[in-house]
């Protein structure tokens, strides 16, 4: 083996074994990219955006900080918006996962949006993931798998088709959505939550 390619092979090793440093882990959450940090940075190149602000329908029903996993200590929460009008008929879930960089951000960010898809006949949850100040990939994945799970075992008293579950997010979000596809039954993404 060529010279060049040791030391290439070298470089590699030592970078993938650091890849996830830990010095950002602060323990604590960080909230500050929220619906208005985002709106100040859009205006400024959009000046005619208008922020969107939550929905209060009597015909949705809310339940906030409901304690879906619990991690050591930690509780992790999420929230439900449904329609207040029984159906016969199953209904579909859709799990909104919040951006901001795997770092930043925090489940209200889309309240309006999952506020609206109850309108419509859906049954939304937001829940809230570990962010890398807490602790580092896969967390964030094994939480919002711990959140479907979670669905799952509450679909009857939701009125939601167990295998009609969506999950949709926004930037990191999207990511964490996609990944819950990606890796599905692959035991290494699953966590214990």
């Amino acid at each position: 083996m060529k010279k060049s390619s040791i030391v290439i092979l070298l470089f590699l090793f030592h970078f993938n074994g650091f890849s996830q440093s830990t010095k950002g882990i602060t323990g604590k959450r960080d909230t500050s990219y929220s619906l208005y940090s985002a709106y100040a940075g859009t205006i400024k190149s959009n000046p005619e955006a208008k922020i969107v602000n939550e929905i209060h329908s009597s015909s949705v029903v809310e339940e906030r900080n409901i304690t879906y996993c619990t991690i050591g200590s930690r509780k992790l929460l999420m929230d439900a918006f449904y329609p207040k009008q029984q159906n016969s008929n199953k209904r579909i879930a859709i799990i909104i996962v919040h951006g901001g960089g795997w770092r930043t951000g925090n489940r209200t960010l889309h309240y309006p949006l999952a506020q609206r898809l109850a309108e419509l006949g859906y049954v939304c949850f937001t829940p809230e993931y570990r962010l890398s100040t807490e602790a580092l990939y896969p967390a964030g994945v094994y939480d919002v798998k711990s959140s479907i799970r979670w669905v799952r075992r509450n679909a009857a008293k939701y009125n939601i088709d167990p295998n009609k579950i969506v999950v949709a997010g926004h930037s990191a979000g999207g990511e964490l959505a996609v990944m819950m596809g990606a890796t599905n039954d692959i035991v290494s993404f699953e966590g214990d939550g």
